[in-house]
This record gives structure tokens, sequence and C-alpha cells, in this order.
């Protein structure tokens, strides 16, 4: 277990697998009976789960110790049972993936003996903290100790103190052991081979096991466009014409990469259990609020917001403000075509190495601009998100994600359709696209890779000379490593990391044909981006919860939207050609008549490409279906087994 490390709560020791962090002052009633829902029986009410405290002090000098900070663990027979209520899914002895249920546990593959190792650390800390988020009030009217903090039946006493701040955080430990294994075969021993996708998902869940397998598919699937873009980069630099036969082999590319994902995002969803779970019933976000009203669906008293309001705020508020970021945005583009043409004439007028140096100042500032008003439209629009006051989590991410792929898109992108269809220049175009996509990579390492790693390493001396010890050789008790974990940065979700990849997606498929090593680039940076991102979840963050996952998302339609509109830049840029053109001397209107036509045309060959290209592979789906079918029978035999002991109950 977790460092072989325990403690004990009474009489029974354990290992502790979630940290519970109160604030300093929360009131002493409001603890004891926070403990007591935690460890009453399931029965009762509770969670069934074991807590001991633990003294955590802080970094600074002179700060006061935290008495409020609690290990959560439980005992193995409660952990499988909590796997049967999150409707986990494991290997089956014949091979087949099965929801785990604890009557039938000895027929999974792996369950020897008590089933101690049957299932995975990620797997136990996710089930705690599946029952910590449903424990629910009961007669409670308030928070014991604080009044104003109302309660209802049903209402989640988690998010409630989360909402409120009095809860902290509360967060997973690592495991040192597993994770140093983790650490070698993912980003110690540098190796050009696969990522250990099963280990990461086993260590750290599905949702993050999908991003990196995502990642590694992505990098492999541009090697070709990588390896064809290097020699007509070599020679054929000044020859345009020859870009069109890029152009529709770019086309047929994007296309038959994600149909070829999908397909193997199922294959690992199958693997890993994900692929056929049912979603859970989403609880209100923690910030959600309204006047008390009651869920038609559950039964219960939780708070109820007007639609009609939500929709006010979006349409009269959020979509305006993202009208005015994007006015922003397209005027910061106009200054830098100014400084563009400035650089220009400098140029014209004295040519030599500074000025010609000097012809690649505005781009690199543009590409800084840039990434500085992606970064405040991001916290602009989380806040316009939040505000909106969205019920669900999911919903929220929804709205987020449209906000921010709208903004970027036109952020990164309208500069680059500009230059291409209204300037048509070429070379100017293939300056930028060179600048923008190099200067954004070395922002993004330094940002997300050196920046924390050097914060980080900064925190950690303290902690270090504080304890006097190092993470190193000599192992860090469980204090130590609470304090540590403690203050790690939080690690926020794949978002950020879905967005790079969905930019890069996009300065790959859109304008490649006129710049043939931008795949290579973005070869390069993921490369690097495997490395720093594994280094980053094994050293900088804290452990995230495991996230059951069975695709990339609302990711998925971003990318295919992104495709299609890449099939209409590439189609647009192939009738700029002036291989094209000459076809079409002096019949402009045919020209765009037949390009419209070819769009379409490709456009439908995506869509057969779709239909033809199955999501699921036909040996899951038969897998799948046998499954189903089993179960029907299952519960046919158990209703007929019902209806025959009924009359033999009445007699």
């Amino acid at each position: 277990m977790l460092n072989n490390l325990s403690v004990s709560d009474g009489d029974a020791p354990f290992a502790p697998l979630v940290v519970l962090e109160l604030a300093q002052n929360t009131e002493a009633e409001t603890i004891t009976w926070l403990l007591n829902r935690i460890k009453d029986k399931q029965q009762n009410g509770g969670a069934e789960l074991l807590v001991e405290q633990v003294l955590v002090g802080g970094l600074a000098e002179g700060q006061k110790v935290n008495p409020n900070v609690f290990l959560v663990g439980s005992t193995l027979p409660r952990l499988l049972a909590g796997a049967e209520e999150v409707g986990l899914f494991k290997e089956f002895n014949d091979d087949t993936i099965r929801g785990f249920t604890f009557v039938n546990r000895e027929s999974f593959k792996d369950f020897q003996g008590d089933g101690d190792g049957f299932l995975s650390t990620a797997e136990c800390q996710y089930i705690i903290k599946h029952e910590l988020d449903t424990l629910r009030a009961k007669g409670e009217v308030h928070v014991p100790g604080y009044p104003k903090l109302k309660l209802y039946p049903g209402k989640s006493i988690i998010r409630r103190l989360q909402s409120h701040g009095v809860l902290l955080q509360y967060f997973p430990l690592h495991d040192k052991e597993e994770l140093k294994r983790l650490s070698f075969s993912w980003y110690r021993n540098i190796k050009l081979s696969a990522q250990p996708l099963d280990n990461i998902r086993h260590y750290y869940g599905e949702g993050l096991a999908l991003y990196f397998g995502f990642l590694e598919f992505f990098t492999f699937a541009l090697v070709p466009m990588a390896l064809i873009g290097i020699p007509y980069y070599l020679f054929a630099w000044e020859d345009y014409d020859r870009y069109v036969l890029f152009a529709v082999f770019n086309l047929l590319w994007s296309t038959v990469f994600l149909e070829l994902w999908k397909r193997h995002s199922a294959q690992l969803a199958y693997a890993w259990g994900t692929l056929s779970r049912k979603k859970t019933f989403e609880e209100p976000r923690p910030g959600f609020h309204g006047v008390l009203g009651l869920n038609p669906v559950t039964g219960r008293e939780e708070p109820v917001y007007p639609s009609t309001k939500r929709h006010l705020r979006i349409y009269l508020v959020s979509v305006p403000f993202v009208l005015l970021c994007l006015y922003i945005s397209l005027y910061v583009m106009m200054i830098y075509f100014d400084m563009e043409f400035w650089a220009l004439s400098i140029y014209h007028e004295d040519p030599n190495l500074w000025t010609s140096v000097l012809l690649f100042i505005p781009s690199i500032i543009y590409a800084v601009v840039i990434e500085f008003m992606n970064l405040l439209y991001r916290y602009a629009a989380e806040f316009l998100t939040n505000w909106e006051n969205h019920r669900l989590e999911s919903t929220f991410q929804n709205h987020l994600v449209l906000k921010v792929l709208v903004f970027n898109f036109v952020n990164c992108f309208a500069s680059l359709f500009y230059i291409a269809f209204a300037m048509q220049d070429m070379l100017l175009l293939r300056q930028s696209l060179a600048t923008l996509l190099i200067t954004s990579q070395i922002l993004n390492q330094v940002m997300e890779a050196f920046l924390p790693y050097w914060l980080q390493r900064r925190r950690n001396k303290k902690v270090h000379k504080k304890v006097r010890r190092t993470m190193g050789d000599v192992e860090l008790p469980l204090v130590e490593q609470v304090q540590l974990e403690g203050d790690m940065n939080t690690y926020l979700g794949t978002f950020d990391d879905y967005l790079e990849q969905f930019l890069l997606f996009g300065y790959v498929s859109l304008f490649s044909c006129v710049y043939p090593l931008a795949a290579l680039l973005v070869v390069l940076n993921n490369v690097t981006e495997v490395y720093s991102d594994a280094f980053k979840m094994c050293n900088v963050f804290k452990r995230p919860f495991s996230e059951p996952a069975s695709d990339i998302g609302v990711w998925q339609l971003a990318f295919e939207t992104m495709s299609v509109i890449a099939v209409v830049t590439n189609c647009a840029l192939i009738g700029l050609s002036p291989q094209v053109t000459g076809y079409f001397s002096g019949a402009d209107t045919q020209l765009i008549l037949t390009v419209v036509a070819v769009e379409h045309v490709l456009l439908a060959f995506k869509i057969i490409l779709a239909f033809v290209i199955p999501d699921v592979p036909k040996h899951i789906q038969i897998k799948l279906a046998q499954l189903e079918f089993e179960s029907l029978e299952a519960l046919k035999k158990k209703k007929m087994q019902e209806v025959t002991e009924l009359p033999q109950a009445k007699k």
C-alpha cells in the first residue's frame, strides 16, 4: 500500500490514501460532526471510512501548525463494496470486461485471497472521493458551528464546506514507490518508444491516460506529414505550384487521423473498462447557487436557478464581451500589420543583415502578445462562465471550452487568414506561420515546464530546510510527505493541454501546405511535451484524483470542426495557386465554382469516411453486445424467479 506507511484509527491500522485539510479556525463542533459523519456506518448515512489526525506545520517562519489536517483511508471490504457502487469494470475470468460485483469477486482476474492488490491505489482513492462527495446532510438545517451555512436533506456536505472555505482542499497522496517505477518507465529512461499508458492509467486514471494516449497518437500520425514536408521544404520552397499535392495529402491526413483515433481510443477505453461504463448522475457544482427547490429527478431539495436568467446573462453579457474581445484581437492584428509594413519599408531602403533580422521582430512581438492575450482571456472566460451559474460541471466545461476556443482560434489564426486570402502574400504567410509556431512553442515550454519546476524547487528547498531531510535516498516521513504535497500546485486538468494540441493541429492542418516544416516542428514540440508533462505530473503537481473517461469528450468535436475548416482553407489555397489559376485564366467565376464543388466533394468524402470507418472496432462491438445480451438474460431469469417465489411466499 501507500509507501508501506500506516496510521491507526483507534485499534485499526490503515494505509492513508486521501488528505483532508480544513481551515485552521474551523469550529471544533464542525470538525467533530464531520469526522463522525465520515466514520459512521453507511446505514446511518455515513461514509464508513477511517480517519486519523496529522499535525502539519506551515512553510513560512512562525506559521502555526494546522491541527485540522486528516488522513482518510478505508478497510479492504469497504473499498470492494465501493468499487461496485461506483460501477468499476474489471477483467473477468473469460477475458471480457464486466462490471465488478462484490458477490462475484472471485470470478474476476487478479482477485486472489482477500483481494489485496486487486484495486489500484488510484481506484481506491477515487472510491474514497466518491464516498466523501456523496456524504449528504440528513436532518441538519445548518453546518454545526456555522448557523449561516444552511443545509437541507440530500445536500452534499463536502461541497457545502468547500464552497464556503471551511474545507481548504482534499487530495490523494502519492505512492512514492509506485511513482518511482512509473517515472523510470515514463520519462527518466529516455527512449523512442510508446508511453506506458497502462501504467499511467493505473496510477492517474483513465482521463489523464487518454490525454497522453492522444498526444502519442497525434505525434506518431504527424510523422508521415513531417517526412513528406522535409523534401518539400528543401527542394520546392519557392515552387508554390507543387504545394497543391501537399495540400491534398493534408486533407486526407486530417480526416483519416481523427477517424483512426476514435477507434484507438475505443480500444483503450474497452481495455480499461470505461467504454461501457454508465455515467454517474451529476451533482450540482460547488459554486452553483439559487433558491431552494425540488429536483424532479432525485426528489431531493437543492438550489434552483431559472434558465431564463442564465440565458440573459449569456446573451446580454457573455456574448457581447466575447465579441468585444474578438474586436480587440483584430485591432491588435492590424497594429501588427502596420509594424510588418514598417519593417519591410526599412528593409527595402537598406537591405542588410540587421534589417533582414528586423523583418522577424514584428511576428515575434505579435506571437508573444497573442499568448499574453490568450492568458488574460482565459481568466475572463472562467470568471464569466462561473458567473453564468451553470448547474453541472459538464455544462460549465462545455461553455468554457466554447468561449476559449472561439477566441483562441480568431486570436491565433486571424492574421494568417488575412495574409493568405486578403493580401495573398505567400512569402509573408510562411514567415508569419513559422514565427508564430516556433515562438508559441518556446513560450509554452517555459510557462508549462521550466517556470513551474523552478517554483516548485524553491518550495521544496524550504520544506527540506525545515525538516532537515532530502527527497533522494532518505524517505520522508508521512507528516513531511503530507506537508510537501499539500503545498504543491493543484493540477487543473487536461483543458490547457488539449487546447495547446488543438492549436498545433490547426497550424498543421490549415496552412502547412505553404510551410511544410510545420508538422516537423509540432513533432519535435510534442516529443518534448511528453517528457515535460510527465515530469510535471510526477514532481510539480499534487496527485489528481482519477477521472473515468471513455473518450476525449468535447475536444473530439473541436478537432473535427478544425478538420472541416481545414478542408475549406486548403481548397481555397489550392484555388489561389498559380498552377490552378492558369487553367482558369479570365474565368474567375468558373474557378470559384470549381473550388466550391471540390470542397463539397471533399466534405462528402469526410462524411462517407466517417461511416466507413466505425468508431468502435467490430470485435469490441461483439463483446459489448454479448455482455448486454447476458445482462438481459440474467434480468429475465431473476424476474422469473421472483414470480415463481411469490405464490410460495403467500402460502
